[in-house]
């Protein structure tokens, strides 16, 4: 997509997907992440008919109920980002940032969703890791990957969607509910539309929009999907709503870790033979993605004992400052490791 020239005015692009198909609005992100321009910053606004979307490394049967979203015709999709398992329906909207390393700020992102609901009149304001609340109550979950230089931020805005579905098809642990202080899913979050009644989802993209010019400085460009390649897109969407995508690989594993930190949770299964690790499956919400497919990747072939699961996991995170969140996640998972499987270490 076209950029600009360096030290010019921030090229701003609108998309919003007229879609509900989960698969082919996560293939337009996905499809459009790539092809952010130097100086570009990317608005792509969509909404999904009622669907589950879990994380890149979620396990599903902890996170939902397929059986019960299969019985109503719920979707499941699963995205590239981190975080926590969300229900959309058409009350809920989606929004995405998309910019190259260089330009990408997600507090300059929220400062465009905090100062849309201004724009309407609802008092909104940043909270936890990645929530925004108004009066303490959630209406706003966000998530973010990378690929090389290409970056992306998105999250939901509940307006009027059915909270009691989202009940019914989501499976929070009690442990992630006690640490927000609540004791349901209905009791942490909030629609918008309760706190403005006459809301509907068009005002609140109109309201994006020119928040997004605001906050930039410039006039956004509004797209069209027929400017883009259908088939690519088509291919993307096919991808993403395959079996081996959504569900994921299964492993024979014989060891089993699980806990709860303040970064995420995390769920190991390893596959040991010989005194060594065969084979590792890493589920997490944890935001940082990366690092949790690197730890897939590096620990295959490392002897099953403490020194060197600790040595491997610390030499993962070697290249962060101490006290960095990776530094924290490689100390709790050792800890967690050490504790769970204290009897077959060496």
């Amino acid at each position: 997509m076209r950029g600009t020239s360096p030290g010019g005015p921030t090229n701003l692009v609108v998309i919003r997907t007229a879609h509900t198909s989960p698969y082919e609005n996560l293939g337009l992100e996905q499809y459009l992440t790539g092809q952010a321009a130097p100086g570009q910053c990317i608005l792509y606004l969509w909404q999904n008919r009622p669907t589950v979307v879990i994380g890149r490394n979620q396990n599903v049967w902890a996170e939902c109920r397929p059986e019960a979203m299969e019985e109503d015709g719920v979707l499941l999709a699963r995205r590239l980002s981190g975080g926590g398992a969300v229900y959309h329906d058409l009350g809920n909207l989606n929004f995405t940032f998309i910019a190259r390393s260089a330009l990408y700020s997600v507090p300059r992102h929220l400062e465009v969703i905090l100062k849309a609901l201004s724009l309407l009149g609802i008092p909104g304001e940043i909270s936890g890791r990645n929530d925004l609340t108004v009066r303490g109550r959630k209406f706003s979950g966000n998530a973010f990957y990378r690929s090389g230089d290409f970056c992306c931020h998105h999250g939901t805005l509940l307006v009027d969607a059915d909270l009691t579905a989202m009940s019914r098809y989501l499976s929070v642990s009690k442990e992630k509910l006690a640490s927000k202080g609540v004791a349901s899913v209905p009791a942490r979050v909030v629609n918008l539309k309760t706190l403005a009644p006459d809301l509907t989802i068009d005002g609140l993209c109109q309201a994006l929009i020119q928040a997004f010019g605001q906050v930039y400085g410039a006039s956004p460009r509004e797209i069209s999907e027929e400017d883009l390649p259908s088939e690519e897109l088509s291919r993307l969407a096919e991808n993403l709503s395959s079996s081996s995508w959504l569900y994921g690989r299964k492993i024979p594993f014989n060891s089993r870790a699980a806990g709860r930190f303040p970064w995420g949770n995390a769920e190991l299964l390893f596959v040991v033979n010989e005194g060594r690790i065969q084979q590792v499956q890493f589920f997490s919400d944890a935001m940082d993605q990366e690092w949790v497919h690197r730890m897939e990747e590096a620990l295959p072939g490392c002897p099953w004992s403490k020194k060197a699961l600790a040595e491997a996991l610390a030499a993962l995170s070697q290249t962060q400052q101490p006290g960095s969140l990776r530094t924290h996640m490689a100390k709790d998972l050792t800890q967690l490791i050490n504790t769970c499987f204290a009897d077959d270490f060496s």
